[in-house]
């Protein structure tokens, strides 16, 4: 049987995450589940065991490399949050990252430390241009 991608959707309840944060970090999580919940319209799942993920798309680059990702995600630790938006998102939507308050970025990652640290309003639509984004550049699979 062929081993599983590590990206990719597990059965495993989103609680067993949450459960093992501070609650000052499953509060803020939590917040960001509301967050991406209403943004996409649908339910969490986990992924790669420690991402909480809402919908799906299907990528494949020009290198011929193609997976799964969920169309909105982010992982929380005792330190940080990482937010997943699509690749390019800080050159895309500068605007936006310009306004959002103290962060640190990647190619598709935001770190915040603390929710109180950023514009939540700001936070979202980032949020809702990275669903747009792949939504547009990407295939959602069907199930």
């Amino acid at each position: 049987m062929a081993k599983a991608p590590a990206m990719s959707p597990s059965d495993t309840p989103v609680e067993t995450v949450l459960d093992g944060l501070a609650e000052v970090k499953r509060a803020e999580a939590e917040q960001l589940m509301g967050l991406m919940a209403a943004v996409t319209g649908e339910q969490p799942r986990l992924w790669a065991s420690r991402i909480i993920g809402y919908g799906q798309y299907h990528y494949r680059y020009e290198s011929g490399r193609e997976g799964d990702a969920p169309l909105a995600a982010f992982a929380t630790n005792q330190r940080q949050h990482t937010i997943y938006l699509t690749a390019g998102f800080a050159e895309l939507h500068a605007t936006q990252l310009a306004r959002l308050g103290k962060v640190k970025h990647a190619t598709s990652c935001l770190y915040v430390t603390r929710l109180t640290e950023v514009d939540l309003d700001v936070l979202r639509e980032l949020v809702e241009l990275g669903v747009q984004d792949a939504r547009r550049n990407h295939h959602e699979p069907s199930e």
